[in-house]
Parts: C-alpha cells; structure tokens; sequence
C-alpha cells in the first residue's frame, strides 16, 4: 500500500478506489477485522461500494490488537476511562503517517500550525499516558515553535494572565468541555468584566469530554456558554477518537467537515447494515483511510446525522458499553 497517496484524494471516485483497497488489504491482513467479515458471511470479491463494507464495532479495540499481520508497533493509543474499564488500544506503526494528517487536517481547515501559538487546557488527557490528543497538540506545538506554547491544569490564573498578554497574537486554545467550563466559572469568579483582554484573534477548539465532570448539555448550549464567557464567535470543534488517526473539525454551528482521506456514514442504530437517509439521525459510521495498519472503518457509539457535505455529532447511544456486537469479545 502507498500510504501518502490517501492525502492526493481529490474525487468521491477516487476516495471510493482507495477504500475498497484499503478494504480488501485489510480482509488478507487484520486477523480480527477478517474473522469479522466472514461472521457477516461478506464475501469480499462482491464488495464494490462504501454501503457493502463491514464497519467493525469500535468495542473490539477495548478487547483485541486490531493490527496488521505485516507489522510490528512499539507506539499505541490508549482511551480515557477509570481504571476499572477496559481501555481500548490502538496500536500505531507509522508515527509520521499520523503526524501529516494531523498537519494536513489542520491545515485545511484552520491554517498553517507555524501561524499560531497553542495553549492546552486538557488535565484529564496530560494526567495519562498514551493520548493520542496529547500527542497531536505536542505535534501542532513542535510545529509552531512559539515560546509561548504550552499546558495547563488546574492553574487558571496563569491561563487568564498569560491571555491577556497575546492580545496581538493567533492564539488557539484547545481544551476539553469540561476544563474550558471551569476556567469560565474561575473567570467570572475571581476576575472582573474589565480585566478580560483576551486576544481578538483567539481561537477556541474544545474536544469534547464531560466524562460525567460537569451536568451534560447539548453541543449547542455548550457552544453558546463559551462563546458568551470568552467573548469570541470563533469556538470550534474537533471530531476524533482513540481509534482514528484523522481528525474532523466544525468551525461553528455542531457542523463538522472531514478531509478528504475520511468520511462519515450514519447506519440505522437498530439495523447496523441499513443506512440512513440525509438528515436522518442514526449511529455514526467512519471511513479513515489514515488507519491502514488497523482497521479504516469503524462503528462508533455516537448518534449523528448528515447534512450535504458536513455532518452533526448528536450524542451517544444509551448503554453504549454493553449493547452492540458481541462477536469476539471473549
């Protein structure tokens, strides 16, 4: 396979090709993912559209090393949860694979890294190991180069002042929903109206992740609370996961555009064979390309829907943790 070939997709033909490729190398080479779709009785010479790919249940990655037979990997992703659940694993080969379509995501929807300073406000991501998060942020920062890069966890005052210092400056602050509504409630607790001075030109990209820290609300009160408290209409978002290596982005409105090495599809959450028409909620399927070495297409827990060319994240499917596929989780 020529993996950077994924980053010249130009066409949905294109992107169709390069899938059912990807498809059918990882059929011959991903053991589970093959004992996946033979279960489904998929004969894979008859796959010869998206709709008639197996999207593995994203459960599997808590149970087994979904990774390719050719290939051995030292570096792995881990998910966020309590020491009592099982974490999932995601086994990387290709560091560098990773790294460019970070910067090529980035790139295409919010500009070149070596423009902006970056600030993290991710405590529960720095306070483990083998974050995938962590590491993309780490990448965006060694890219940029600025001194005044760096993160914070609980210090707030030292986020606060360090703001309004950068007022002339491209600022992004990623931070997960629950840590960016803490800071706001320190911000209005101990600081007066008058001291925000906060970059013109800040750029907020929450990541999701209440994690049960705060009350859960829709994206869109969230959205509106930030934009409200940080004074600024740019709060945007960024859609990914343990188990991806590409990252989709909203730049406003819960409406996330994917690159083109990635693409959404939303299954019937009853029916995971039937998919749902545009504009119709259901369970969110994801094609990733950039996951040559594990597996590109995935059943995820969370309830989205499709709008043209963008997609909206709606929430998760009730007992996430115990419905779904069975298959192969002893």
């Amino acid at each position: 396979m020529e993996l950077k070939k994924i980053f010249n997709i130009k066409t949905e033909q294109d992107f169709l090709n390069a899938s059912l490729k990807t498809f059918r190398y990882q059929y011959e080479n991903v053991e589970i993912y093959r004992k996946f779709v033979d279960f489904l009785n998929v004969n894979p010479d008859e796959v010869d559209s998206l709709a008639k790919i197996p999207f593995l249940p994203i459960e599997m990655f808590k149970n087994h090393q979904i990774l390719d037979k050719n290939v051995a990997a030292d570096l792995y992703f881990q998910s966020s949860g309590t020491t009592q659940m099982n974490l999932s694993r995601h086994f990387i080969v290709d560091p560098e694979l990773y790294e460019e379509s970070i910067y090529k995501s980035f790139e295409q929807f919010i500009g070149k890294p070596e423009d902006f300073i970056f600030l993290g406000l991710l405590p529960s991501y720095l306070e483990k190991q083998h974050s995938s998060l962590i590491y993309m942020v780490d990448y965006l920062m060694k890219k940029s180069g600025k001194p005044e890069n760096g993160y914070f966890l609980y210090n707030h005052a030292e986020l606060f002042d360090l703001l309004n210092k950068l007022q002339d400056k491209k600022v992004i602050l990623f931070g997960v929903s629950f840590a960016l509504l803490d800071f706001l409630d320190y911000c209005h607790a101990e600081q007066s109206e008058e001291s925000f001075n906060f970059p013109e030109n800040l750029i907020v990209i929450e990541t999701g992740g209440m994690k049960g820290r705060k009350e859960e609300m829709t994206k869109d009160e969230l959205l509106k609370i930030l934009q409200e408290g940080l004074k600024t209409d740019k709060i945007y978002s960024e859609y990914s996961m343990t188990e991806l290596l590409s990252q989709a982005y909203s730049l406003g409105n819960n409406e996330y555009e994917c690159p083109n090495w990635m693409r959404i599809m939303v299954r019937n959450a009853e029916d995971p064979l039937a998919y749902e028409k545009e504009g119709r909620t259901g369970a969110i399927n994801i094609i990733d390309l950039a996951n040559i070495h594990s597996c590109s297409f995935i059943a995820t827990q969370d309830l989205g829907k499709i709008t043209g060319d963008k997609f909206q994240v709606l929430g998760r499917i009730d007992h996430s943790d115990i419905r779904g596929c069975s298959l192969l989780v002893s």
